[in-house]
């Protein structure tokens, strides 16, 4: 009797032990009983009934998807090669596990079918110029779709993008076109600036003639500091108007 009630005792422990599971703090069990789900447990220890529950581990942490290269012909028909990163992370294991055979290969699939389509609907300027609004918009689409799986959709980058060697000269010469029509215009507005201040310091300038002798004289000062051999400059008339005056005798009147 004692030897039966030994061996009983020893098959409880065993049946207990059998059931019992361990998940981790970044890990949910859903749980399946004969087939029909009966909810998420975890995480910690939980039991589940031998040979009656199934239980499918889930990961709660960020799972990080690299989309290999991508082949994209653009809306303005330019061919590109793109890739990217997905930053996902399951919210609702149940839906996870429920309504979707593998969340993590249906994910990455519809990844890359996005990733191309939203690429190929915009031009080439825009994708290089815009990749924050389209990062932005294939989250959303893609956060969208896997809502229904339980899937939260964190961050899409795209990582790089491939230009034929054609298309990178042209995109040179253009940037180089760009630099120079900027410089010209830049140079132009500077020629404006300085001609309209060079019409006010000239008006100034003629309601004071001595100011404007002092200006030729310090120019003069100026060009002396130079380690020039011979200095050929104009002397303007209003410079000898006074001497001029003076030495020049003032006409006799007739009595």
């Amino acid at each position: 009797m004692i030897i039966g009630n030994f061996f009983f005792l020893i098959l409880i422990g065993v049946f207990l032990f059998s059931g019992m599971r361990v998940l981790q703090e970044y890990e949910k069990g859903v749980v399946f009983r004969l087939g029909r789900l009966i909810g998420a447990k975890g995480p910690g220890l939980i039991f589940l009934i031998p040979g009656v529950d199934r239980m499918v581990r889930v990961s709660l942490r960020i799972v990080t998807v690299d989309v290999p290269p991508q082949d994209v012909i653009t809306k303005d028909n330019v061919s590109i090669v793109v890739n990217a990163v997905v930053l996902f992370r399951v919210v609702d294991p149940i839906k996870a596990i429920n309504n979707v055979e593998s969340y993590l290969e249906s994910t990455f699939q519809y990844a890359q079918t996005t990733l191309r389509s939203v690429l190929g609907s915009v031009e080439m300027d825009q994708l290089l110029a815009e990749r924050e609004h389209l990062n932005k918009r294939i989250q959303e689409i893609l956060d969208a779709h896997t809502e229904p799986w339980g899937i939260k959709v964190i961050a899409v980058e795209i990582k790089q993008v491939d230009l034929p060697k054609e298309m990178q000269r042209v995109l040179a010469q253009q940037a180089v076109a760009e630099r120079t029509r900027r410089a010209k215009i830049i140079n132009a507005q500077g020629e404006m600036e300085a001609s309209e201040k060079l019409v006010e310091a000239a008006a100034k300038l003629a309601t004071q003639p001595t100011a404007l002798q002092l200006r030729y004289l310090q120019t003069l000062a100026e060009i002396a500091t130079e380690n020039s051999s011979t200095v050929v400059f104009p002397i303007p008339i209003e410079l000898l108007s006074p001497f001029l005056e003076k030495h020049t005798p003032k006409p006799v009147k007739d009595v």
